[in-house]
């Protein structure tokens, strides 16, 4: 997948998974900026071979731009708000900045890191999976019902981690209660994003479209 326009050189190419959490966030950056960049999808049984000589964890996502390699997901998504400043993802003041990066590691450890458990095989650990994610987000349900995103008012970084989480919590058997209307409101707010519906591949559409055949 190309980002950029046939006449036009992307000036980074994004290795990404097809159906992985942590790709999915720095893909939606990357559509919020409206960069010319190329998306290169890897599977797992090409990711060894393709990020060899790119990445020593060889995993995704692995950012390049020009001679510099990024990668873990986070550190890319902060690169790219700093080196493309308009639209901006993160708060200007370090108070904020620090608040919203502890945000970002909530969601990686309290909830995104559960996903692979909630579709495992121990069926005891995937019910307790399942009931953390779900119990964890209902408990922001004030936070939604007072502002549209994660931080306030405005769209920012946090929310793209939150709205790749929020996408395959269907297909992870999570489902949110009625008390917590207020976080499916929040995460159909993100879904409508236009720079959502772009980051999406064709297999992570692919979940919410089993969910709803």
């Amino acid at each position: 997948m190309n980002m950029s326009s046939p006449a036009r050189k992307p000036i980074m190419t994004l290795y990404s998974g097809y159906d992985c959490t942590y790709s999915h966030a720095s893909r939606i950056v990357l559509f919020e900026k409206d960069v010319d960049c190329k998306i290169e999808y890897v599977d797992s049984s090409e990711i060894s071979e393709v990020l060899a000589d790119l990445n020593p964890y060889n995993e995704t996502p692995t950012l390049i731009d020009r001679e510099l390699v990024l990668y873990s997901s986070t550190l890319i998504n902060e690169y790219l708000d700093e080196r493309l400043p308009h639209p901006p993802l993160m708060p200007v003041d370090p108070v904020s900045r620090a608040r919203a990066r502890l945000m970002v590691r909530r969601i990686y450890r309290d909830w995104t890191r559960l996903l692979p458990v909630c579709i495992g095989k121990d069926a005891k650990k995937a019910t307790e999976a399942r009931m953390a994610i779900r119990d964890g987000l209902t408990a922001l349900s004030p936070v939604f019902a007072v502002q549209a995103y994660l931080l306030g008012e405005d769209f920012s970084l946090v929310d793209c981690y939150m709205a790749a989480l929020l996408w395959r919590l269907p297909s992870c058997g999570v489902e949110m209660p009625p008390q917590a209307k207020s976080v499916s409101e929040y995460a159909h707010r993100l879904f409508s994003r236009r720079a959502f519906q772009q980051s999406l591949s064709e297999i992570e559409r692919g979940l919410r479209q089993k969910k709803s055949a």
